[in-house]
Parts: structure tokens; C-alpha cells; sequence
């Protein structure tokens, strides 16, 4: 992959790696830390790109790196001075209940359906098989609609 190319690429999917950083490390300076750590390790490593297989290499380079951040700041930082998370979703209720998902399951619905990826790319970007992936997919919309019902019945 050429440097226009690369830079294409980069651009067209920034605002959604960081979505997904944001997601995973919930604290602006980390995921734009992240974004960018992995953007540069995307670069020396462009040449494993497959074609058509780009966003979802990239959302996998991502990922990773959060993992990575995640695992020095708790090295760094007792878990209870973590900061709160933000998160982009417009609903209060929904962004809510999307928060008290565990990882496992948060992640597979905002890659698929915050982020528009196809379930072939979001499991490739999470390092499942597809099947696993509309399991995760699955147990996260009972458990999103379960959370949302309680909160009507409490509202």
C-alpha cells in the first residue's frame, strides 16, 4: 500500500477508531494516543494489509493498542481513579445501558452497529469467527433490551 493510499484509508476510517478507542479506554488523551500508536504501527506494517480486509486490520491494530494502554495504566492507577468514560451515543437511556454492558459484548455492537461494519469485518477486527461473533451479537441485544426494559419500569 502506497503513502496516498494510506493516508486515504486513515482518514476515511479516523473518526471511527477513535470512537473505538474511546469505547475500550474511556478517556480522550488515551484513545487519540491509541489512534495514533496505531497508526504508526498500521504504517511499518502496511505491506499485510489485505485487500479489502483494510478497516477491519486497522480496527484490529486499534483494539490492540487499547489493550496495551489499558494494561500499563493499571500498572499506573488503583482501578477506582480510573476516569468515568463519555461515550457518543445521543441517547442518555441507551448510552447508559450500552455503559453497563461488559467489553465482551459492547464492543460487537458498536463495531456493527455504531460503526456500520459488516459482521464478516467486526469479527476480523475482534479476532472471532463470524458465528461467534452473532453469539456475542445476540446475548448483547437481550442483554441491552433487558437493561433498557428495567429502566422504563424504574422511569
Amino acid at each position: 500500500m502506497n503513502e496516498a493510499a494510506f493516508t486515504a484509508l486513515c482518514k476515511a476510517y479516523m473518526d471511527g477508531l477513535y470512537r473505538i478507542s474511546l469505547s475500550i479506554l474511556h478517556a480522550h488523551q488515551d484513545a487519540q494516543d491509541a489512534v495514533q500508536q496505531a497508526l504508526l504501527k498500521a504504517w511499518t506494517a502496511r505491506a499485510k494489509a489485505r485487500p479489502g480486509c483494510e478497516r477491519a486490520w486497522l480496527t484490529r491494530i486499534v483494539i490492540n493498542e487499547c489493550r496495551s494502554i489499558q494494561r500499563q495504566r493499571l500498572r499506573v492507577f488503583p482501578v477506582e481513579t480510573l476516569p468515568e468514560r463519555p461515550c457518543h451515543l445521543p441517547d442518555s437511556t441507551l448510552r447508559d445501558a450500552t455503559d453497563a454492558l461488559p467489553e465482551l459484548l459492547r464492543l460487537p455492537l458498536l463495531l456493527k452497529y455504531m460503526e456500520g461494519m459488516s459482521e464478516k469485518e467486526a469479527a476480523q477486527a475482534l479476532g472471532v469467527t463470524v458465528t461467534v461473533l452473532k453469539g456475542r451479537l445476540f446475548r448483547a441485544r437481550k442483554a441491552l433490551g433487558k437493561l433498557l426494559n428495567e429502566e422504563v419500569e424504574l422511569g
